[in-house]
């Protein structure tokens, strides 16, 4: 089996842990802003033909819910959260939600087994990932796809900062997968560096769709065969210093891109799937909230990013402790969507028993 990194924290580890997250927050920052203003463990064998069409949607057909997660407290506070709303929508009418899996590549049961249905696999090779855990997640799905008995015949790739705010429908159409579109992710004007992986033999680089890995509906057959192949890609694009270097924090989801794309797999872009405050100001007709993003505000309502906040809600501020119960509400002037957020964190805090004393197991 592979081997396991030892993953104690000390203060240092997390002073580093948290200016890793600021870069990486002020990288999105910074192409946000612009947006609005204007080793080797497997070999490459793509499928290259395209998987039969289907009209229709696939309303009816379940969908298991499924995530990453490492058994830092960081991580589990926010899939506390997120199995919750997911109860509480699970069983709503329009919903096609299944069962749900935490996968948990820390490679070793954590301490709340009992309290959400969790599958634990290995992470990579120790020093494979380069400080950058994420590599973790497409390893993650190749080992539980393999091992796990998963009765419904479509996966949603979620992630433990999502809340989902409705419930959400199959998006998927027959073989064709849903995905959230990000304004971030543009293969097209990165031809030069998408041609390494994607060569000009297997098509046009519009094949390669703007989207991560998640949210995505996809039927599962598809994704046992695209992850091996989104592994591969990952870590060869981690190995080459100019991929590396262009992608940044955005690499995996390049790499999920360009693996599905080289099986010929085309997603349907859906814009509903999810909102990202504080960007999108109302909640509207979406499913999933996403709160990557830090959320901070003067007392006149007015967006402060970049600065902190008079008011400010950002998960970064709780890497070594779940937030408290009963978060101040925004001032008047902000957004729905940040009023949500809010109002959601804190309803789920209210009710999850032992919120307040949960240590890392």
């Amino acid at each position: 089996m592979i081997g396991r990194k030892n993953l104690g924290v000390s203060s240092f580890l997390l002073v580093l842990l948290a200016l890793g997250f600021f870069f990486a927050t002020y990288n999105l920052l910074t192409m946000v802003i612009q947006n609005k203003a204007a080793d080797e463990i497997g070999k490459l064998n793509p499928l290259t033909q395209m998987p039969e069409k289907t009209g229709g949607g696939n309303s009816g057909m379940r969908f298991h819910v499924a995530l990453t997660a490492t058994d830092a407290i960081y991580s589990q506070w926010q899939s506390r959260i997120m199995y919750y709303w997911y109860k509480k929508v699970k069983d709503m009418p329009r919903s096609d939600m299944g069962k749900f899996t935490r996968i948990l590549h820390s490679g070793k049961a954590d301490n709340l087994m009992d309290e959400i249905p969790s599958f634990v696999v290995d992470p990579l090779p120790e020093g494979l990932d380069r400080g950058y855990i994420v590599l973790n997640r497409p390893w993650a799905f190749v080992q539980w796809l393999e091992k796990a008995t998963i009765e419904e015949e479509y996966i949603l790739m979620a992630e433990p900062d999502h809340i989902f705010v409705k419930p959400l429908p199959n998006l998927a159409q027959g073989n064709h997968p849903a995905g959230f579109p990000f304004f971030y992710i543009k293969p097209a004007e990165h031809e030069k560096i998408i041609r390494k992986f994607y060569p000009e033999e297997m098509g046009p680089v519009t094949n390669v769709d703007p989207i991560g890995n998640s949210p995505v509906i996809i039927k599962k057959y598809l994704l046992e065969e695209i992850s091996p192949t989104w592994l591969n890609v990952s870590l060869r694009m981690k190995d080459d210093h100019e991929t590396d270097k262009q992608f940044g924090w955005v690499l995996e989801m390049y790499a999920y891109a360009v693996a599905s794309a080289l099986h010929g797999v085309r997603h349907i872009l859906r814009k509903d799937f999810m909102l990202q405050p504080p960007w999108d100001p109302e909640v509207g007709k979406r499913f999933i909230l996403h709160y990557t993003y830090g959320c901070d505000y003067n007392l006149k309502g007015e967006l402060t990013y970049g600065k902190i906040g008079e008011w400010r809600f950002d998960k970064r501020s709780f890497l070594n402790g779940p937030p408290p119960k009963n978060l101040s509400l925004p001032p008047p002037g902000v957004p729905e969507s940040v009023v949500r957020l809010v109002k959601m964190v804190n309803e789920a805090t209210a009710n999850i028993p032992g919120w307040d004393t949960i240590t890392r197991g």
